[in-house]
């Protein structure tokens, strides 16, 4: 998710050395904030800052498919605009990739608001939809080569509001440096949990039927990515079970210089997540994990853990052999109170006998010329980002009012993506 987040800043030093120089989202009390429509437009903005919006399906097959549009912003430099497409076949282990630099970005285009956005290669265009169920959708149309097009509707259920940690228009927001006002930079996540999508792909002159369910998120990095975080996790969970379940996590993990009581403190992890079951939003979860500080049990709990790491030769990072997410959190359903709690636990094997691994990105291999051409920063260092998907069980407990038998815990069969991003 984050290959095409590579951007340039320059920094300075608190005044105080041991202030602190980082305010995570996560450490907001208000955990949900619902989206207003703004919350999803394109900033597009100057300087060093890199935007993303990206949809993650799980077609009727199990097939991924993933479709991302990247405004990368590097100084003074026209800034370049990437459409990325991701299709897996987990049954075949095929995989179609496409990246393309488009030409003739606009956002907005006319008629419309900056949540859509065009160029000579795609548009995704933001509108209401005819369905009361699903009161707002995107339309994705690509031409990304002679060999693959794209057609998908992909809306929003309206039990499941999209959500930002947080209100108001700084919600989603966290900042790097001493001063919140004047932050050195900062990072957003703004999300739609749980998503239908309809349609259709070409892929080499067969029509192949798309339609299922998964997730959108629309994130900004306003800093150069080797200074807000060493490590990235995501997690995306669907089924099609009771209802509809969703379990989505996003976490950062900062270098040591950003934490609580500024340079040296840091490798502070930000995680924020969600849960959807029985097709309704259940809970928002978000947490702030201090090094040196106890992970104790809470009553909001939003973690990623790796497990039995060993070194990677292709990639001398040491790789998980397995990866576990856990979410806790009170209940968000009108009428239902009491909280929710999900686990899930996906084996990924080793580095000579992987399980369920779609790919090492190579991240340097993928970003744009313009943009290797500047990133010097990164010598001595090769970020790559280690992707998942298998079939696994989510273990969720929660108020019987939500699913009947919940409070008993149910096992929920579904589809895990994952990453996992090593930056440095």
């Amino acid at each position: 998710m984050f290959s095409s987040f590579f951007s340039i800043c320059r920094t300075a030093p608190p005044v105080d050395p041991k202030a602190p120089n980082l305010f995570p989202v996560s450490e907001n009390s208000d955990l949900l904030g619902e989206l207003e429509a703004k919350d999803l437009e394109w900033t597009c903005a100057g300087g060093f800052v890199t935007e993303t919006q990206i949809f993650y399906q799980f077609l009727q097959d199990g097939t991924m498919l993933m479709c991302q549009v990247i405004h990368s912003s590097i100084g003074l430099w026209y800034p370049t605009i990437q459409f990325t497409c991701k299709i897996y076949n987990p049954t075949t282990k095929e995989t179609t990739w496409r990246s393309v630099n488009v030409t003739n970005f606009t956002t907005a285009p006319p008629g419309l608001d900056k949540r859509s956005s065009k160029a000579d290669q795609f548009s995704i265009t933001h509108k209401p939809s005819s369905d009361d169920s699903h009161p707002e959708m995107y339309t994705i149309r690509a031409n990304l080569s002679d060999d693959l097009q794209i057609s998908l509707d992909v809306s929003r259920p309206s039990a499941v509001p999209g959500f930002k940690i947080g209100k108001g228009p700084k919600g989603g927001y966290s900042y790097f440096g001493s001063d919140q006002q004047k932050p050195d930079g900062y990072v957003i996540h703004r999300f739609w949990p749980r998503t239908k999508a309809s349609g259709h792909i070409i892929h080499n002159g067969r029509a192949i039927v798309a339609e299922g369910h998964g997730m959108l998120v629309h994130a900004i990095q306003g800093m150069r990515p080797n200074l807000i975080a060493s490590r990235w996790n995501f997690a995306n969970f669907q089924s099609d079970a009771y209802g509809g379940v969703s379990a989505i996590q996003m976490e950062f993990t900062t270098l040591d210089t950003h934490g609580r009581y500024g340079p040296g403190s840091g490798g502070a992890a930000v995680n924020i997540g969600s849960l959807v079951l029985g097709g309704k939003l259940a809970a928002v979860t978000a947490e702030t994990r201090w090094p040196g500080e106890e992970q104790s049990v809470k009553a909001v709990m939003s973690r990623a853990h790796h497990l039995n790491p060993v070194h990677d030769p292709d990639t001398s990072y040491m790789q998980p052999t397995a990866v576990e997410f856990r979410w806790a959190g009170s209940s968000l359903l009108q009428g239902v109170d009491g909280s929710v709690d999900a686990f899930v636990h996906l084996d990924v094997g080793t580095p000579s006998s992987p399980k369920g691994l779609i790919e090492k990105v190579d991240v340097l291999a993928e970003i744009p010329y313009v943009i290797k051409t500047m990133v010097n920063y990164v010598a001595g260092t090769k970020p790559y980002i280690y992707q998942w998907q298998d079939n696994v069980k989510l273990v969720v407990h929660g108020p019987d009012a939500i699913i009947p038998g919940l409070s008993a815990g149910l096992d929920v069969e579904g589809v895990l993506y994952t990453e996992a991003s090593f930056i440095s």
